[in-house]
């Protein structure tokens, strides 16, 4: 009797022209899988792999000092719409695709492409899981955490698809080892919980350490992830229920 084919998570890495379609475009895609061993483990599957992609434009300078890919490495190379769909398709184990910061991703990877699959963002889950790391980049991470089995060359250079979506596969097999797939899911569905204030008087602070009139202000934040781990402080400290922020700003500074 043939075995069952594992069920599998995909981690995607792209490397673009800059932030945001439609102005920018794809030019590398980079993927690992993790897969669901019969020992009920999950571990990294398969070689992994990459693709250029030609993003229908200039590359600017500005990008092109990061990941060093430039427009005479992608005249040649099939468009985004060619290469998307056979990489990010689900097949029928596929649980779900994953990214580190996987928002970004998702701006090009659109559910047309992955025919609706939930994402799992590491970094997000990272702050859950790991909150007592120094950072939550992909490479802060790699090196505060050194993941069993990581070849260190083959994760070389950063900022180029697959040595990223190598990276980032280890963080992802090592989350699904200690939460579920469902958990991880969940927290990449919310905004980012962060364990640290990022700016500020109070930088560096855990938020439980910082006083009612500066949680006041983050509350009204720009940023949807500070005014979300705000909004968590504040219900822990009023003991739970729903928050409306400009009712809990004005609870804070009676």
């Amino acid at each position: 009797m043939a075995s069952r084919a594992p069920s599998i998570i995909r981690v995607i890495d792209l490397e673009t022209t800059g932030q945001a379609p439609p102005t920018h475009g794809v030019c590398e895609i980079g993927w690992q899988d993790v897969a669901l061993q019969s020992n009920g483990r999950w571990e990294i599957h398969g070689e992994g792999g990459n693709r250029m992609v030609n993003p229908g434009r200039p590359i600017p300078p500005l990008t092109m000092a990061v990941h060093h890919i430039r427009d005479e490495d992608v005249a040649d190379a099939p468009w985004w719409h060619d290469v998307a769909r056979p990489v990010l398709d689900p097949w029928p184990r596929r649980v779900a695709l994953a990214a580190h910061r996987a928002d970004f991703e998702q701006q090009y990877c659109t559910a047309s492409l992955t025919r609706g699959a939930n994402w799992i963002c590491t970094w997000k889950c990272a702050m859950r899981l790991w909150p007592g790391s120094p950072g939550f980049s992909n490479q802060m991470l790699r090196y505060w955490r050194k993941p069993e089995g990581l070849e260190h060359e083959r994760g070389l250079p950063a900022h180029r698809a697959f040595p990223d979506a190598y990276v980032t596969a280890f963080h992802l097999r090592d989350m699904l080892n200690e939460a579920s797939v469902a958990q991880l899911i969940a927290w990449s569905n919310e905004p980012g919980l962060l364990p640290r204030v990022r700016y500020g008087p109070d930088r560096g602070k855990e938020w439980s350490e910082i006083d009612d009139e500066s949680l006041a202000g983050f509350l009204e934040d720009r940023d949807v992830d500070v005014r979300h781990t705000a909004e968590q402080e504040y219900l822990r400290r009023s003991g739970g229920g729903s928050v409306g922020r400009k009712s809990a700003t004005q609870d804070l500074l009676l």
